[in-house]
């Protein structure tokens, strides 16, 4: 099995100890991974915002760059779903079909691909988990409170094979966070709202740090929670699974850093 590692470019730029764990997180699995240096942003903010059909040159690099591996992992639940619901080739969307059919945000490439059972992590703190709306809306990593049916999470799922980990209860788990990508800067007021709220949950029920399947929603709070001067931190989801037993003790966080990402 061969793994193309898919890095956004929020990540690659602002929080680069995400796809360093990501990376390091798969290959502890014995996941042959691989990072394709030519990659670049996967157009959903152009999509997002309106013009989708300038993006033809975000997705033929993509499938250049991806199209040889047997599956297609990201940290990102929002970008994912980009690709699932609007890659497409210029006289060959077969090719295009074939990539969104193999890709998939991380957390569901270990519960659905490689049915992770066990993982060898400590994070002993009290932690909150957000579940995106990207995430839990269009994957379908997290089942939604407002229907009768029976819960589950995948996230949750694998935080829950964490030593030492404590997971808060939330009074709105699935309540978003207001970021909505390009909706942060049209509805400034509003997303700001939104962020402070959910922010409120995780501090009301004691969280230490939050945590999510994908980086951008952290990065809103985690702006929110700054300018709080709050002592709460945000971290991606692969952090705390890749956390070494040995190590976890001492403080995480994901500031940014300029550790490179070695392949």
């Amino acid at each position: 099995m061969t793994v193309g590692l898919f890095i956004p470019c929020y990540i690659d730029q602002f929080y680069p100890n995400a796809a360093i764990a990501t990376l390091k997180l798969l290959r502890k699995l014995g996941v042959d991974a691989v990072y394709p240096t030519r990659q670049t942003c996967c157009g959903q903010p152009m999509a997002n915002s309106g013009f989708e059909h300038l993006t033809q040159g975000c997705n033929d690099l993509f499938i250049d760059n991806f199209a040889e591996f047997d599956y297609i992992v990201s940290p990102s639940g929002s970008c994912v779903l980009h690709i699932k619901d609007h890659l497409h080739a210029q006289g060959n969307e077969d090719k295009a079909l074939g990539i969104r059919k193999k890709i998939y945000e991380l957390t569901e490439f270990l519960t659905d691909v490689l049915k992770v059972e066990k993982l060898n992590a400590s994070f002993p703190h009290k932690v909150g988990m957000h579940q995106s709306c990207h995430g839990q809306r269009g994957l379908m990593l997290a089942q939604m409170t407002e229907l009768v049916a029976k819960p589950y999470s995948k996230p949750l799922q694998l935080l829950q094979m964490v030593d030492g980990l404590e997971l808060i209860t939330l009074n709105r788990p699935d309540e978003c966070c207001g970021f909505g990508g390009t909706f942060c800067l049209a509805e400034e007021a509003v997303s700001v709202k939104m962020g402070k709220d959910r922010v409120e949950d995780h501090l009301l029920n004691g969280a230490e740090y939050i945590t999510a399947a994908d980086m951008s929603c952290l990065m809103h709070m985690e702006g929110i929670l700054r300018r709080q001067k709050s002592k709460v931190k945000v971290i991606h989801i692969a952090e705390i699974l890749n956390a070494e037993p040995a190590i976890a003790a001492t403080e995480t966080t994901a500031v940014n850093s300029n550790e490179p990402l070695n392949v």
